[in-house]
């Protein structure tokens, strides 16, 4: 149940109400915490510093803050809406969750709540002539943390809701999730077993809802497997689409009883998210390669950008060692589907080949980054990049006109996998 809220709270965190409502709260907090410390505060202090100079300082903060969110949220939008037509709706969520707009966001409209909270204390003269010193000296740090985010904000509309931009954003959060599952490729557990001999014994668990997997908690089905006699064998991963007729695992000596618990550490939702589902993220890469490839925007330049940055990505696989890790002594009993390697060259290769295959440039560099990922000695890796490699030729073969470039390519291939 831990690791279930502890899901919530990261995704409740990255919200753009959740930073803007802790600024707003720090704001006032801020702005009344000049009556606690006003006793402190020298008789003569007052008029040394012209305390008084505060009411003009934070009307101008007021309305100028007004202003700027104002205007910051619409080309927030814009560019939310430019992601969303030149890049992929999918890659939406993670402007949304982009910390240095939410930041910025944020400290605006803090800002904001601030100076009105310090306007309506000073109308109504509960400060007195000390609480308006702690008040000045507060509002000159406001003022340095509003300028600081003024200028990260201005570097950051630059790129904000570019393609390039989206894309590096997109190859970060995979990477990510790909490092974080093949450190724990069977997210602590054992290996589900090739074979089906466990459905003759275990009995299926399946929900009530649809949607896609989000999260898997561990704990709470390592909780429910602690009988010695009871295992678990899931059959789904974060980003698998389940429905009332697909079971979510197999378990074995666990009472019907404890169904609803079993449930519970499947967290379901209407979408896919980039954490804990490095298979979606290559999805997005490729999604945003084919929608470059389409005839409205005929950008060659971003697929090869992807497949670049593809390479990156799964070149990472290599670094891990095939062999199973250790298992955790508390999900000792529970059994995990892997990733397969081939599905993931599948989810990324098999759209910018089919989208790209009339182009002699694209193939050329698909060619050749696969050959890239087939160097790096993973037996597995190399199988992928073989099948993929003869299905993107047989694609470009079929579809492109001209001659010299089928000749170009079956030789350049030839060079490349001679040896595979």
């Amino acid at each position: 149940m831990i690791e279930r809220w502890k899901w919530f709270l990261l995704r409740t965190s990255k919200r753009p109400w959740f930073r803007a409502s802790l600024y707003s709260l720090l704001g006032v907090v801020t702005a009344l915490v000049a009556l606690v410390l006003a006793p402190y505060i020298p008789d003569e202090l007052p008029t040394k510093i012209g305390a008084d100079a505060v009411d003009n300082i934070l009307g101008i903060i007021a309305s100028s803050m007004l202003a700027v969110t104002t205007f910051s949220l619409s080309t927030t939008v814009s560019a939310y809406g430019s992601a969303t037509n030149n890049v992929t709706p999918r890659a939406t969520s993670l402007l949304v969750e982009d910390p240095t707009t939410q930041n910025a966001l944020s400290t605006f409209i803090g800002s904001f709540i601030f100076s009105l909270v310090g306007i309506i204390a000073l109308s109504t003269g509960i400060y007195g002539a000390k609480g308006r010193v702690i008040l000045f000296a507060v509002t000159l740090s406001v003022i340095v943390l509003i300028v600081y985010a003024l200028l990260r904000w201005i570097d950051r509309l630059s790129s904000l809701g570019r393609v390039g931009d989206t894309t590096a954003q997109v190859e970060h959060v995979t990477l990510k999730a790909l490092h974080q599952r093949l450190e724990q490729p069977y997210l602590g557990g054992n290996p589900l077993p090739e074979n089906s001999f466990y459905k003759t014994q275990a009995r299926p668990v399946f929900p009530t809802r649809i949607g896609y997997i989000q999260h898997l908690d561990m704990p709470a089905l390592a909780k429910l497997t602690r009988d010695e006699r009871s295992r678990v064998y899931v059959n789904v991963l974060p980003g698998s689409f389940v429905d009332p007729s697909c079971p979510l695992a197999w378990v074995e000596g666990l009472d019907e009883q404890h169904d609803d618990e079993f449930r519970d550490a499947f967290v379901l939702g209407e979408q896919r998210t980039f954490e804990h589902d490095p298979r979606f993220g290559l999805s997005v890469m490729a999604e945003i390669a084919s929608r470059a490839l389409s005839p409205g925007f005929n950008d060659q330049g971003t697929a090869i950008d992807v497949i670049g940055r593809a390479v990156r990505v799964l070149a990472c696989l290599a670094k891990h060692p095939e062999a199973t890790p250790p298992v955790e002594q508390a999900f000792s009993r529970i059994y995990v589907k892997p990733l397969v390697i081939g599905e993931l060259f599948d989810d990324l290769f098999t759209p910018i080949a089919r989208d790209g295959a009339t182009m002699i440039e694209v193939n050329i560099r698909l060619q050749k980054a696969l050959a890239c990922l087939g160097r790096l000695g993973n037996t597995t890796i190399q199988a992928a990049v073989v099948k993929q490699s003869e299905l993107a030729f047989k694609r470009a073969y079929q579809a492109m006109t001209m001659e010299a470039d089928k000749q170009r390519l079956s030789q350049l291939r030839a060079e490349l996998f001679h040896d595979q």
